[in-house]
């Protein structure tokens, strides 16, 4: 059996009690490189075979999977499995070779970083509705940036994208945005090193120029947490005004 887990954005302590379970269960374990915390791998046994698949492609990957199929093996992936992890090209091998697999989910850096931030993404009146996307660069992305953009009443959260900060705001200006619009960077979400940078997107750059990692952007006035409107769900509602026969 194969399990695809989320190991959540860097604090091991979110993750799932069913996920701890099945890494001190594992009898294999094949996780994505540093971008993991050890104190998640330190669960598991001792005699459990540890691999990184950092450097490994596809075939090297299948070929793990395959092999231990008749034992507990945890394929672990950062934040969630179904964020830009590629379990689907994983899964659809564990179809062809009828290997049983299940996915246990994680945080993804989206909610890490917006807890850390102590925001929320849906504010009323302002955003009802949230993007998760990247920016396109060496990897292409069907979805351009300026449709993205377009949806100016929506949340928006760039990954893998830091090094194209300069584009997005490019294009942004373009298309605009005010210079003003919040701009906020959260790098390593919850890690014990986390930093987190906030300006407007006309001045982000110069701030997170240095980083080179992990990194997320997230853009536009939702950061502002300002409701425009009052939530329905939680607005007392008026008293019906009382009529002459009402009255006893």
């Amino acid at each position: 059996m194969v399990y695809f887990v989320g190991a959540g954005c860097g604090d091991p302590q979110l993750v799932t009690v069913k996920a701890q379970k099945i890494l001190q269960n594992a009898d294999a374990v094949l996780y994505t490189g540093s971008l993991v915390p050890k104190e998640v791998l330190s669960w598991c046994k001792e005699e459990a075979i540890i691999q990184d698949s950092q450097s490994m492609k596809y075939k090297e990957i299948f070929e793990f999977l395959k092999k231990y199929k008749d034992k507990i093996v945890a394929r672990v992936h950062t934040g969630d499995p179904s964020i830009y992890s590629t379990i689907a090209k994983q899964i659809e091998f564990l179809q062809q070779e009828n290997i049983k697999y299940e996915v246990i989910p994680g945080i993804t850096a989206a909610f890490g970083a917006a807890a850390s931030l102590g925001i929320e993404y849906t504010i009323p009146g302002v955003s009802q509705t949230i993007i998760l996307s990247r920016v396109e660069g060496k990897t292409p992305n069907p979805e351009n940036l300026e449709n993205i953009l377009a949806c100016k009443n929506s949340s928006l959260v760039f990954y893998l994208s830091i090094l194209l900060l300069k584009k997005l705001k490019k294009k942004a200006l373009q298309m605009g945005y005010s210079p003003d619009t919040p701009c906020w960077v959260v790098e390593k979400a919850t890690w014990n090193d986390e930093a987190i940078y906030k300006g407007t997107i006309s001045d982000i750059e110069q701030k997170v120029s240095h980083i080179k990692g992990v990194a997320l952007i997230l853009f536009g006035d939702f950061l502002k947490q300002e409701e425009t409107q009052e939530s329905h769900l939680y607005v007392k509602p008026l008293q019906k005004e009382l009529k002459g026969n009402d009255i006893e």
